[in-house]
């Protein structure tokens, strides 16, 4: 199912101001909340979605790319936003968005900081860069790295502690992470609901810590991941796996690893967007008599056939030899545009022989007024 217009999502267009974007997710996010719906999957989606939407919308880099790409921008990722996932946690939205319940009084009662704190253990990110040639960038391709991160710890496999029998349910919130207050005031009895400041959320106690880790349930290790890149990516494109960051403390969530797209710099072709461009030296013989002859493409050399008085600035056009569209069916062009390489240096013979056909009319520059210049024909491949 393709993803709905963020802009649509929020009920706002590309010219509603900051303020008016927030107040509108805000209106929709507790519309949908999942403390209001409880148990509906369909408004959980919807409170999903607009929190999606709205992690977009809300930063001004990312609604800039999704202005000019829509979710292309964020493809390869496991969401439109770069911030989030098809499998978003709730911990994440309120983590990220609580303001967003907690400005007016109506975070507490309808649960915007009614989340274990367990999410406050959540392990970091980490940002990686990866370099591709235009050939992995127009195949794609799977890259197995070695990763230095923090990984949960061996010796007692996350939890910190050093054995079962090291660890306690918490008494000052009786296991629950949280504590809750209740308040009288003039609307009426008010629920508060803060993590608890004894077990730092976890509804556990740890007794004697692990002597590996010191009881953070993590360390410092390697892993190994394999990272499938889409075909079409470009440089800056950033891809999202989530939960392959640092590991969290003591049994929190890990991190996600972020990649980053940089393009390696091709000795003959250059790109612009899915075009790739190739600029063509050709002779002043070969312009006038015409050549077939191999020019280099992201697939490999290909052959084209330059027609007998080929000018100077000519761009040909070989179509779908571009790059592919990230996550869809499109295919860029690759241009090849014609420059007559003029000779510096030239025998006494060589000039004896060209001097024969300077006042020949054939060789007299001519302009055909009909045909567009150089500037309208770049206009034209470019639209």
């Amino acid at each position: 199912m393709s993803k709905r217009d963020y802009y649509e999502v929020l009920g706002v267009t590309k010219s509603s101001s900051a303020e008016e974007i927030k107040k509108s997710y805000r209106k929709i996010a507790m519309q949908y909340h999942p403390d209001r719906n409880p148990g509906d999957k369909k408004s959980e989606e919807l409170f999903k979605e607009a929190a999606e939407a709205y992690d977009v919308l809300s930063d001004a880099d990312k609604k800039s790319k999704y202005d000019r790409f829509g979710h292309q921008a964020f493809a390869g990722a496991s969401s439109g936003g770069g911030g989030f996932n098809g499998n978003m946690d709730m911990n994440d939205i309120f983590q990220n968005f609580g303001d967003i319940f907690g400005d007016s009084g109506f975070g507490s009662f309808f649960g915007g900081n009614t989340r274990s704190g367990r999410s406050n253990n959540k392990g970091t990110n980490l940002r990686i860069k990866i370099k591709l040639n235009y050939d992995e960038i127009s195949k794609g391709v799977t890259k197995t790295l070695k990763v230095k991160k923090q990984v949960p710890c061996s010796t007692c496999r996350g939890t910190g502690a050093k054995d079962s029998n090291s660890v306690e349910t918490c008494k000052q919130c009786n296991g629950t992470g949280q504590m809750r207050k209740v308040q009288n005031t003039f609307l009426g009895s008010m629920q508060t609901v803060s993590v608890c400041t004894s077990c730092g959320g976890l509804g556990k106690k740890i007794l004697n810590k692990c002597a590996d880790c010191h009881g953070e349930g993590k360390m410092w290790g390697e892993d190994t991941i394999s990272i499938n890149i889409p075909p079409g990516v470009y440089e800056g494109l950033q891809l999202n796996m989530p939960s392959k960051g640092n590991a969290g403390e003591r049994g929190g969530s890990n991190g996600d690893l972020l990649v980053i797209i940089e393009e390696e710099k091709h000795p003959f072709l250059q790109r612009d967007g899915m075009n790739v461009l190739y600029e063509l030296n050709l002779s002043f013989i070969d312009a006038v008599l015409g050549i077939q002859i191999e020019v280099p493409s992201i697939d490999g050399k290909v052959k084209i056939k330059i027609p007998p008085g080929t000018q100077s600035g000519k761009i040909f056009r070989l179509k779908g030899k571009g790059f592919p569209e990230v996550q869809g069916y499109a295919h860029g062009d690759q241009l090849i545009y014609i420059h007559i390489w003029t000779p510096q240096q030239l025998s006494n013979d060589e000039k004896n022989i060209i001097e024969k056909f300077k006042n020949s009319p054939n060789f007299k520059p001519q302009t055909n007024k009909g045909e567009p210049g150089f500037f309208d024909k770049l206009k034209e491949f470019f639209k």
